[in-house]
């Protein structure tokens, strides 16, 4: 069972790692990153970020002490269509993401996002991971979901930080 697990942790690290989540030298000067620029989208009120490199999402959240919140969606999802209009567009709920988590979209389909949708077992859309700054799941939402849910998951994954 140990030999399985350690198999299966060394073939996540390896797809996390073709993903370019590389982690740069300690000492290295800090330098802007894709991370730091946000997703357009002119009704989200959750400041989610663009990155070419979930390293640097979760660089950023391990620099803001914060964990990650990870919407990995399709561009023909309708749910995930809804949930931007309907969900991410309300400002308190923004509110409580933003002062909480770092945000990202991630799409299944395009870029690293087969990678690391294959990496974190997608299997629907929207699904919705909310994931320390070691890549680690603390809590899972497949399907779509409205705040209450989605603040409910959220606060078990920030239980669950040790």
């Amino acid at each position: 069972m140990t030999q399985i697990f350690a198999i299966a942790l060394a073939t996540g690290l390896t797809l996390l790692a073709a993903c370019g989540a590389t982690r740069s030298q300690p000492g290295a000067a800090a330098a802007k990153t894709d991370a730091d620029k946000p997703v357009v989208s002119p009704h989200s009120e959750v400041d989610f970020l663009s990155a070419e490199r979930f390293a640097d999402v979760l660089d950023r959240a391990r620099a803001e002490d914060k964990l990650v919140f990870v919407d990995f969606y399709t561009s023909w999802c309708l749910p995930c269509k809804r949930m931007d209009e309907d969900v991410f567009s309300d400002a308190r709920f923004g509110d409580f993401m933003n002062e909480r988590f770092v945000s990202v979209k991630i799409d299944a389909e395009a870029g690293n996002g087969p990678k690391l949708a294959a990496l974190y077992g997608v299997r629907a859309y929207p699904t919705l991971l909310w994931v320390d700054a070691d890549g680690r799941v603390r809590a899972r939402r497949e399907g779509a979901a409205y705040q209450t849910e989605l603040r409910r998951l959220s606060r078990e994954a920030l239980g669950s930080v040790n």
